[in-house]
């Protein structure tokens, strides 16, 4: 018993001294703690407000050079280009600021940015030639926003050209989206470019009527629709060739671009009432088929 009391004599005070330093090691976890939760809460206040702020600079700076463009009347293609660029470099201006105010060694981020980079490029070389044929059509400019144009296949309206796409819009308002690298090196037809366009027609006789008739008939025509018809251009209506069962003749004049498609449905359809009405026939295929009784 005496033996026991002595053990614990000699034990108690070990234990005491184990509690006492647990309990300095959580009084200096928490002084140190403390300190730096606050230095780390007011570096995420810090980079909260300088986001909050950038962004609010970078939507100003963005909206105030667009509205240069604006004022400098400069193709809605160009505008949205450099826009997107700049946008995205000062977003990685705003990024290093951050990384900055965190502590974060801006070379080291510039280091993984770069490598990153030749990683990403390496991987995306299709996005690259877009990136590059799109600035292409930008500076060479084949066509701005608001072109009617037929490329790769294709035909609409273009509505937007961006970093790496084109975006047309079709006569059946389908939205069709095009590869600037594609695009830049293909052939690629604007329609509206020019604010004149020529119509052309061929019109069909038969053999059997008069082609000075026709050609009369044909300029009568033309001449009702003088205010839409271009009277400083040609007028040209000549025999262009005669076909298997069919005189052919070219009727071909100038409109307005804006006019292109009314007067050629207008003229399409004056032609068939005109002949008509002068008994000239436009031949159309047919077949004769003779049937022979072999029984007789």
């Amino acid at each position: 018993m005496n033996r026991l009391l002595g053990w614990i004599e000699r034990e108690a005070p070990v234990e005491a001294d184990w509690s006492e330093t647990i309990g300095e090691n959580v009084s200096k976890f928490w002084d140190s703690f403390w300190p730096a939760a606050l230095r780390i809460l007011w570096k995420l206040a810090i980079v909260l407000i300088i986001l909050f702020i950038g962004k609010k600079v970078i939507n100003w700076v963005l909206r105030l050079i667009e509205r240069g463009f604006e004022k400098a009347h400069v193709d809605t293609g160009v505008s949205g280009f450099v826009s997107s660029i700049l946008k995205v470099i000062l977003y990685f201006i705003l990024v290093m600021i951050l990384a900055n105010v965190l502590g974060i060694a801006t070379t080291s981020v510039v280091a993984l940015v770069g490598s990153v980079g030749l990683t990403i490029g390496l991987a995306l070389q299709g996005s690259l030639a877009n990136f590059a044929g799109g600035v292409l059509l930008l500076v060479l400019k084949p066509f701005r926003v608001g072109d009617y144009i037929v490329a790769q296949g294709l035909e609409g309206t273009v509505s937007k050209v961006d970093l790496f796409y084109t975006t047309i819009t079709t006569v059946d308002n389908r939205t069709v989206v095009l590869p600037n690298g594609t695009l830049s090196n293909g052939s690629i037809v604007n329609v509206t470019h020019e604010p004149e366009r020529r119509l052309d027609l061929v019109v069909t006789v038969s053999y059997g009527d008069d082609i000075r008739e026709a050609k009369g008939q044909l300029q009568r025509i033309a001449d009702r629709h003088a205010e839409q018809i271009l009277q400083d251009r040609d007028i040209t209506i000549c025999v262009g060739n005669l076909g298997e069962s069919a005189v052919e003749i070219n009727f071909r004049v100038w409109v307005k671009q804006e006019d292109y498609w009314t007067m050629r449905a207008e003229l399409l359809e004056e032609i068939k009432y005109t002949f008509d009405e002068s008994h000239i026939s436009i031949p159309f295929p047919q077949m004769d088929v003779h049937l022979v009784d072999k029984g007789q």
